[in-house]
């Protein structure tokens, strides 16, 4: 292998391929359980700053190439000493326009995200499947938050992902206690969305992917923002809310579609607009 081949295996990849009305996107890095590098965030950051403004996308699809879906940010490589050693303060400036920025967009971006998840979801890795709309795993995958058991806090969102998705209790047990919880228990717990046997793995996440990118793209996307909305608002702030959205989602072509397929008695045909 060139040693260029072996700066970009260090580096790793995010590869984007379009699919239809779906942006699929791949953490390319298998020979390190695709741990996430600088490049590789910077670069999903971009790729989905770009995908929220693009109108003709309906659906994110996120997986890791090989046996893993993503083994957390890599910090052997950003302190392996060759690199001058930081001015203090410098994860403070840094992170929450790289690891931060990344699972506010998996978070808040007006697209439903699916994510694959085979073998380990581990640290940033396990919230950045965590934050999407709709986690599908192998029954034998591993969800595991080891920042207690490496020595520093939790990161990358954990902390508010966690008690949301599972409460206080089993929190506590991954994030206090480094327990590793499997794919099927993780999908018993409200974790994740579903666990699926290894082999039905991807025909499972195609058959959900479809469903959402045939949906109204336009009102799938309020109601995302709404259900994160209500997640730090009042009762009454969530109606007055769900109000303006509900003023938006009807001015939509889907919205007028689907009131017409129910009049005709079939199935609605939305075109995302």
């Amino acid at each position: 292998m060139s040693h260029d081949a072996d700066a970009a295996d260090a580096e790793g990849s995010v590869i984007p391929r379009r699919d239809g009305p779906i942006l699929r996107l791949t953490l390319d890095r298998p020979q390190r359980r695709n741990s996430l590098t600088h490049l590789m965030i910077e670069t999903l950051v971009r790729v989905l700053t770009d995908a929220a403004a693009d109108d003709s996308l309906r659906a994110i699809h996120l997986r890791g190439a090989g046996e893993d879906f993503c083994s957390g940010a890599d910090w052997v490589a950003t302190n392996n000493g060759s690199r001058q050693r930081p001015r203090t303060g410098d994860l403070v400036r840094r992170i929450p326009h790289a690891a931060h920025r990344l699972i506010e967009l998996v978070q808040t971006i007006h697209l439903p995200v699916v994510c694959t998840v085979r073998g380990w979801a581990v640290g940033m890795g396990c919230n950045l499947a965590l934050a999407a709309d709709f986690a599908v795993a192998a029954d034998d995958a591993v969800f595991w938050e080891p920042f207690i058991e490496r020595g520093f806090s939790p990161d990358s969102g954990a902390s508010w992902l966690l008690p949301r998705l599972v409460g206080m209790a089993r929190a506590r047990r991954m994030l206090l206690l480094s327990e590793k919880v499997g794919g099927a228990d993780a999908a018993d717990w409200g974790l994740i969305h579903q666990a699926a046997h290894p082999a039905e793995l991807d025909d499972t996440v195609e058959q959900l992917l479809a469903r959402l990118a045939d949906g109204p793209t336009v009102a799938l996307g309020l109601a995302k923002q709404a259900l994160n909305y209500g997640q730090h608002a009042s009762l009454g702030e969530s109606l007055t809310q769900e109000l303006f959205n509900l003023e938006l989602s009807c001015r939509t072509n889907d919205f007028k579609e689907g009131l017409e397929a129910y009049r005709q008695r079939r199935v609605p045909k939305f075109d995302g607009r």
